[in-house]
């Protein structure tokens, strides 16, 4: 198996072996990016539009707010606005103002979006055995206490900005 500096053509060896860990990283989370968006495309959505249909139909029935959906992506999503308006265009999901607080919109996913999550259901659950097919369960255990800890450090640094930009997707969603 070819290593990441010979993928990438690097003809300097990386500057510390941290560096080339999240290099490694960043390239393997493109790949499976992008496997990832080919299964979910033949159904005309994409892998993020695919995320929030998945989060709304488990908050069935209620729904979510806008930054409620904002706070539990896998990828962040500058302008979640805008992605449930496609949503909405497509018909894949419904929403309506808060009896109580006309500035708050919640979102719940429609009778088509739960048919669209029924169809896509047997390819993308086949996905992550696929795509991880070629490591061991205990290697698989590993890589997410792995992940796990890499992101809480990502997460320690963000910290202030993320708490800004989730008050400003509350502000923005009522």
């Amino acid at each position: 198996m070819a290593g990441l500096k010979s993928e990438i053509e690097q003809q300097r060896p990386f500057s510390s072996i941290q560096e080339e860990a999240l290099l490694n990283l960043m390239r393997t989370s493109d790949a499976v990016n992008r496997a990832f968006h080919r299964k979910t495309r033949d159904w005309g959505v994409t892998s993020t539009q695919y995320n929030v249909l998945r989060i709304l139909r488990g908050a069935e029935p209620r729904g979510l707010t806008c930054a409620a959906i904002g706070r539990r992506m896998i990828t962040a999503e500058p302008d979640i606005t805008r992605l449930l308006g496609r949503l909405k265009t497509l018909k894949l999901i419904r929403q309506r103002r808060d009896p109580k607080d006309r500035r708050v919109v919640w979102t719940q996913i429609s009778a088509a979006g739960l048919e669209l999550l029924r169809q896509m259901d047997p390819v993308i659950n086949r996905t992550p055995l696929e795509l991880l097919e070629n490591m061991s369960e205990d290697e698989v255990a590993d890589l997410i206490r792995l992940l796990e800890l890499a992101r809480k450090k990502s997460q320690e640094l963000l910290e202030p900005e993320c708490t800004e930009h989730l008050k400003a997707l509350e502000r923005a969603s009522g």
